[in-house]
């Protein structure tokens, strides 16, 4: 039994989660549509290069959660669901968490995208434990601000060793699945690290180094 840890976006989904909340809540007329549409692809941008401002970003990203009502965004988020994730869903991404689940391994999902994003996505693959960025709720209503340390590049580290010392658990034998070159600090860490259908950055480090590469993608 050991720990198996999974990235999310563009590793068990087909596509960024977080990107594409931005392009429903577009389609929803929710968001300045030239503003947010910019900042949107300009924030994917910098994150496959490796530049983002997590801070800046959040900024950004978090305030319609701010400015929506929590029955708004829960309708919100029931669409996205059925018309954003449940077709990007990898079938080989389930397979591969079912194999994991057989042998007792324990699932835990990793990512940078925001719970309130993520949340009922990891419960649609069946995975309990979930490391997120925190959006701040105060009163049952979202601030717009950030809740501890977001789990974004080293930050994913620290998060991960926090969960693991509530939990009184290891990282001995663990494995961590990712697309990108972003999560090389805690692939590092992990005695099993697999690049999954990894970015150009990735790959390159994985083959350097004897990672495992794989492809989830039919």
């Amino acid at each position: 039994m050991s720990l198996a840890i999974f990235d999310l976006d563009n590793t068990l989904l087909s596509i960024d989660s977080d990107h594409a909340w931005g392009e429903f809540l577009l389609e929803q007329g929710a968001v300045d549509p030239q503003a947010y549409r910019e900042a949107n692809d300009r924030f994917l941008a910098d994150y496959e290069a490796g530049t983002l401002d997590i801070h800046a970003f959040l900024e950004v990203a978090l305030k319609p959660l701010a400015e929506n009502s929590p029955e708004q965004l829960a309708a919100w988020h029931q669409q996205f669901m059925a018309s954003k994730i449940e077709p990007h869903i990898l079938s080989k991404g389930e397979e591969l968490l079912a194999r994991h689940r057989s042998r007792g391994d324990t699932l835990l999902i990793v990512t940078a995208t925001n719970r309130f994003i993520t949340g009922p996505i990891a419960e649609r693959l069946g995975v309990d434990d979930l490391i997120a960025t925190e959006p701040e709720a105060i009163d049952g209503r979202y601030t717009g601000r950030v809740s501890g340390t977001p789990s974004y590049r080293d930050g994913k580290v620290t998060r991960i060793r926090e969960w693991l010392a509530n939990k009184d658990m290891t990282l001995d034998d663990a494995w961590f699945y990712s697309d990108s070159h972003n999560d090389q600090p805690l692939l590092e860490l992990v005695e099993h690290p697999v690049a999954v259908d990894p970015d150009p950055t990735l790959r390159e480090v994985a083959e350097a180094r004897g990672w495992k590469v794989i492809s989830l993608r039919d």
